[in-house]
C-alpha cells in the first residue's frame, strides 16, 4: 500500500527514470575501471601498447610476461570505455595519440593513471569513513593507504610541470625575486614535486617543503636527492601553522589549503612568515562560487574526492573546519583575509585549478 500511495503521489517518469538507470550502469563501469586502469598502468600494458602496438591480447601478454587470457578480457573492457582502439578485422589493440598522451606519457600534463591510484586507493578507507559519517569525527591523511599519496604525486605532478611557471610569473614580481635568490617555503608539499620543479627553475633561490606527514617528507628528500638539488632544497616535517623560518619571500601551498584544520589559523601563520613584498600562492581545485554551478563532472569527482579524503583529513585536526575541495574563490578569500591579509586575487586559473595570490 505505502509503495502504491508513494506512487500516486510521486509519479515516476521514465525518460528520467531510464536516464538515472543509465547513468548509475556508467558509474559501475567506471568503478571497476579505476582499478583495471591501475593494473593496466602497474604492468606496463598501456606503456607497451604505445611502444609497440597495436598488438593483439597473446603479443602484448607476451611483452609483458602477463596471462593471455586475462589480458585479452582487460583489453576488450578498455576498448569498450574507449581506453584503447581495437580493430576487428586483425583483431589488433592499440593507443591513438590522444589515448597515449593520457595513459602513457607520464610527463603529460592529463596524465591519468596517477589519478586512477588515487581515487582507488582512497576508497579503502571506507569503513573508518562510515563510522566517521556517524560521529562526525575526522579521519587523518596519514591514515590513508599508502598509495593515496603516491597516486597523488603522480597525478598532480605533470599538471605543475605544466603550468608552475606560468603561474609564478603571474605573481606580483615573484618571479624576478626568485632568479635573483629568494627563499620559498612550500607547505603540505607531499613528495615535494613542486618543490622540486621550483628549485630546478630557480637556481639561485632555496626552498624548504614542509608536510606533517613524516613518510612523504622521506620520499620528497630522496626525490631531492635524485633530482640534484638536495643542497639548495630541505625538507621538514611540521604542520601549517608551525613550521620554522621567516622572510620567505614565496609561500606556496598546492591543493592542500581547504585539508587544514585551522586555514584561518594558517593564514595568519603565513603572514608571519612573509618577508616585506613577499607573497603567498595559493593553488585550488577549480570552483564557482555557488553549489548549482559546481555540479558538474569535475565538480563530482572533486566533491566526491573531497567527501573521502579533503573533509574528513581537515575536520581530523584541530578546529576542524572543513572547508572543503570546492569552496570556491569567495569562501576563500573570506578565510585568507580572516587571517590578516588585505589582498587577495586570482592570478590564474586552468580548467581545473585556481591560483590565488595573498599579501599582507
Amino acid at each position: 500500500m505505502a509503495t502504491e500511495t508513494r506512487a500516486e503521489d510521486n509519479p515516476i517518469d521514465e525518460r528520467k527514470l531510464n536516464e538515472l538507470v543509465e547513468t548509475s550502469l556508467v558509474d559501475l563501469g567506471a568503478t571497476v575501471h579505476a582499478a583495471l586502469a591501475v593494473i593496466g598502468d602497474e604492468l606496463g600494458l598501456y606503456a607497451v601498447l604505445d611502444d609497440a602496438g597495436p598488438l593483439t591480447s597473446a603479443e602484448l601478454a607476451e611483452k609483458t610476461d602477463t596471462a593471455e587470457r586475462y589480458v585479452r578480457e582487460w583489453l576488450r573492457s578498455q576498448a569498450a570505455g574507449g581506453y584503447v582502439t581495437y580493430d576487428p578485422e586483425t583483431d589488433r589493440y592499440g593507443l591513438s595519440p590522444e589515448q597515449a598522451f593520457v595513459l602513457a606519457d607520464e610527463e603529460s600534463p592529463v596524465f591519468m593513471p596517477g589519478a586512477f591510484q588515487l581515487v582507488a586507493s582512497a576508497t579503502k578507507i571506507e569503513p573508518k569513513l562510515e563510522e566517521a559519517f556517524r560521529t562526525g569525527e575526522g579521519v587523518g591523511w596519514h591514515e590513508h593507504d599508502e598509495d593515496v599519496f603516491h597516486g597523488t604525486e603522480r597525478f598532480f605532478g605533470p599538471a605543475y610541470g605544466a603550468n608552475l611557471m606560468d603561474w609564478i610569473a603571474e605573481l606580483d614580481g615573484v618571479d624576478a625575486t626568485l632568479k635573483a635568490g629568494g627563499r620559498v617555503a612550500d607547505v603540505g608539499c607531499g613528495h615535494g614535486a613542486p618543490t622540486i620543479r621550483m628549485a630546478e627553475a630557480y637556481p639561485d633561490s632555496s626552498f624548504v617543503g614542509i608536510d606533517y606527514h613524516e613518510e612523504s617528507i622521506a620520499v620528497a628528500r630522496e626525490r631531492a636527492e635524485t633530482a640534484g638539488v638536495a643542497d639548495r632544497v630541505s625538507f621538514e616535517v611540521a604542520t601549517a601553522k608551525e613550521y620554522e623560518g621567516t622572510d620567505y619571500d614565496l609561500v606556496a601551498m598546492f591543493n592542500c589549503f581547504h585539508d587544514m584544520g585551522d586555514p584561518v589559523g594558517v593564514a595568519a601563520h603565513v603572514r608571519e612568515t612573509l618577508a616585506e613584498g613577499g607573497a603567498w600562492m595559493i593553488v585550488e581545485p577549480y570552483a564557482e562560487d555557488r553549489v548549482e554551478d559546481n555540479l558538474t563532472p569535475f565538480g563530482r569527482l572533486a566533491y566526491s574526492i573531497s567527501t573521502v579524503a579533503c573533509t574528513p583529513t581537515s575536520l581530523s585536526q584541530e578546529v576542524g573546519y572543513g572547508l572543503g575541495a570546492q569552496a570556491g574563490e569567495e569562501r576563500t578569500r573570506e578565510v585568507v583575509t580572516e587571517g590578516g591579509f588585505t589582498r587577495f586575487r586570482r592570478a590564474a586559473e586552468t580548467p581545473t585549478s585556481m591560483v590565488f595570490e595573498a599579501k599582507p
